[in-house]
């Protein structure tokens, strides 16, 4: 029998065979799909695509990746993600180590065994709405996986536990309700070293007449100040695909409308240190300030408990104290993370010409709390007259 103390061994470098096929075959053929849909039966217009692609080609060996990329866009349609994915040439449509990660609605995409397979292998993380389930908001678990995902991936060879015990391979699974299992992508940290996500900051899809934005809800915010190091945030304005699965469609609902006109505009890398900077150094002497009052509160239980609990705050995704969740200075700097990165996507809109200047009060929750009292899931906003699917 082998001592509690003995060195576990080393997680696998990727998942099996079998996983990497069928992953492959689902977003590879989901890209084949969605970029015969978009090319054989609609107009395209794509802007800053070659830099995009290019960025991807940069990406391609994980093993040379210095961070992680963020993607951000408007969400005005249901097929948002896919179709848009679509732009990307097949090449790339079969690479699932060099795809998107994103976030599905749990009550959909993880209704039953055989969507969560197919969701899974698709590389969705299941996202909790309050809207539709008490385990929502932005501290739910599947945000730390996605601030994990843009992370330094942790060492199975590191010695520097409190306890001098080597650390445990990642787990293969976690839970987002207490009673749901869901396979991590953290159990292959190599094989998914500084992935890229893409969130919708909206959090619903919202069909306004010109494509103006609403305010972006705070969970992005700790994906861009939490991973470590700082990752890659590319916005990206996406105009037509409302035309495409209009909300206030007829029959056939399920069936996507041909023969539109898409817009889809790839911005730059953004200058992190320019854009969010300040705001980074705030949160991060906010932290500080927090774990050093944790472990001072904690002095009774001695010095190896202290750094116990240091070590478990400092995991990207973990945070130490209720104030770094809901305080005042925190969340103050979620709203302006937010807002920042939607005056960038507002950016992008705006160099495609033909839209007239956004609403500056659409960035502010307050201006959508006329809104809050309506309980169908879908509805005409009583702000601006938009068609909007909280589904």
């Amino acid at each position: 029998m082998s001592s509690p103390l003995s060195v576990p061994a080393p997680p696998a470098q990727r998942p099996s065979l079998s996983w990497r096929l069928r992953s492959a075959m689902i977003m590879g053929m989901t890209g084949v799909i969605s970029r015969v849909f978009l090319y054989g039966f609609n107009t395209v217009e794509v802007t800053g695509l070659s830099n995009f692609l290019h960025l991807l080609d940069s990406r391609r060996d994980s093993a040379n990746r210095q961070r992680g990329l963020l993607t951000v866009s408007n969400h005005i349609s249901v097929v948002d993600d896919p179709v848009v994915w679509g732009l990307l040439p097949l090449k790339y449509a079969f690479d699932p180590s060099n795809l998107r990660w994103g976030l599905g609605a749990h009550d959909i995409c993880f209704s039953n065994r055989l969507f969560s397979s197919f969701f899974s292998h698709g590389q969705v993380l299941p996202c909790h709405r309050f809207k539709h389930s008490p385990y929502g908001g932005p501290f739910q678990p599947s945000i730390a996986q996605a601030i994990r995902l843009l992370s330094t991936p942790p060492s199975s060879s590191s010695s520097s536990s409190p306890h001098n015990t080597p650390q445990l391979p990642p787990p293969a699974w976690y839970t987002t309700t207490g009673t749901d299992l869901i396979h991590s992508p953290l159990a292959y940290p190599a094989y998914r070293r500084y992935s890229w996500v893409h969130v919708f900051p909206e959090g619903m899809v919202h069909q306004h007449a010109t494509s103006d934005l609403r305010y972006f809800k705070w969970g992005v915010a700790r994906l861009i100040l939490e991973s470590d190091p700082a990752p890659d945030v590319l916005p990206i304005f996406i105009d037509g695909t409302q035309r495409v699965m209009p909300e206030d469609r007829g029959f056939p609902r399920f069936l996507p409308r041909v023969g539109k006109r898409l817009r889809v505009g790839f911005g730059e890398v953004l200058d992190y240190e320019a854009t969010f900077g300040d705001l980074r150094r705030r949160w991060e002497a906010l932290v500080r300030r927090e774990n050093g009052r944790v472990v001072a509160d904690d002095g009774a239980a001695g010095k190896e408990m202290m750094a116990v609990k240091k070590e478990a705050s400092s995991l990207p995704g973990e945070l130490a104290t209720e104030e770094l969740k809901y305080g005042k200075e925190a969340q103050e700097i979620r709203i302006e993370v937010a807002r920042r990165l939607r005056e960038e996507i507002l950016k992008v809109r705006q160099s495609l010409g033909g839209y007239p200047e956004p609403d500056p009060s659409f960035a502010f929750a307050e201006t959508w709390r006329l809104d809050g009292g309506i309980g169908a899931k879908k509805y005409k906003s009583r702000v601006d007259g938009s068609n909007i699917n909280q589904d």
